[in-house]
C-alpha cells in the first residue's frame, strides 16, 4: 500500500504557538507558490482535493496536518515567494516556516517542491539553508517535468544534482509530474526509508525503458 494513500486531514494552524503536540514522525512538503506542491500531494495521496489547489498563488496561508495510515504525518507548509502578498503577511509566513523547520523535533525530512523549469530560485535556496543545519534529509521534486522535453528534463535533473552535491547525501533530487504521474514510486521509496518502513509492498520504481514504453 502506498504510504500517502488514505491520508486524512487533522488540523490547520496559522501561528507557531498553535502547533499540535507532536504525535508521530512528520514529513514536511514545502515549495514556492505555484510550483505544484498541492498537486503533488494530491497525486501522491490519490485524492483530488486533499490539498487545496488555488488558481491564486499564495492563497494557502496555513500549515495543514494530514495523518497517514502508517502513523506518520504529512505536513503541508504554506507556499512561499508570491510577490503580490502584502509584506506583513510574507513576514508572518516566513516566521512560521522558519520556526517549524528549525524547531519541530519530530520533523524527520523535507520534501522540497521546485518547478523543473525554474529550480533553485533564491527562495528555494533559503529554504534549503534553513533546513540543512538540522542534518535531516531533503528530497527535491522537480515538478511539471512533463512540460520539458525528455532531453531537457534529463539535463535539468543532472544540473540540479550537481549543484546540490556539495551538501552530500543529505539532499536528493528527482523528476516528478502530477499530470503524467511520473516519479510517484521514487518518492514513496525515499520516504519509506526515512520512516524505516519495508518497501516490498510499495510499487516498484519503473526503469527508464519502462517509462518510455509507457509514453512518459
Amino acid at each position: 500500500m502506498p504510504i500517502f494513500r488514505n491520508a486524512k486531514f487533522e488540523i490547520s494552524i496559522a501561528k507557531s504557538g498553535d502547533l499540535p503536540i507532536a504525535n508521530g514522525p512528520e514529513i514536511a512538503f514545502a515549495g514556492r507558490s505555484n510550483a505544484g506542491k498541492s498537486s503533488a500531494i494530491n497525486t501522491l495521496a490519490d485524492h483530488t482535493r486533499l490539498a487545496f489547489v488555488s488558481k491564486t498563488p499564495g492563497r494557502t496561508q496555513l500549515i495543514n496536518f494530514f495523518r497517514l495510515d502508517c502513523g506518520a504525518v504529512l505536513v503541508d507548509l504554506p507556499g512561499y515567494g508570491y510577490a503580490k502578498v502584502p509584506e506583513a503577511i510574507r513576514r508572518q509566513w516566513q516566521g512560521l516556516l522558519e520556526n517549524y523547520l528549525r524547531k519541530r523535533e519530530n520533523l524527520i525530512g523535507l520534501v522540497l517542491i521546485m518547478d523543473s523549469r525554474h529550480p533553485l530560485t533564491p527562495l528555494d535556496r533559503q529554504m534549503i539553508d534553513w533546513f540543512v543545519p538540522s542534518g535531516r534529509p531533503i528530497h527535491a521534486l522537480l515538478t511539471k517535468s512533463d512540460k520539458l522535453s525528455r532531453n531537457e528534463a534529463a539535463a535539468t535533473l543532472a544540473a540540479v544534482r550537481r549543484e546540490v552535491a556539495v551538501l552530500g547525501p543529505q539532499i536528493s533530487v528527482q523528476l516528478f509530474s502530477s499530470l503524467k504521474k511520473i516519479g510517484m514510486e521514487e518518492v514513496e521509496h525515499k520516504v519509506a526509508g526515512w520512516l524505516n518502513l519495508p518497501t516490498e509492498d510499495l510499487p516498484a520504481i519503473p526503469t527508464t525503458a519502462q517509462l518510455r514504453a509507457a509514453g512518459k
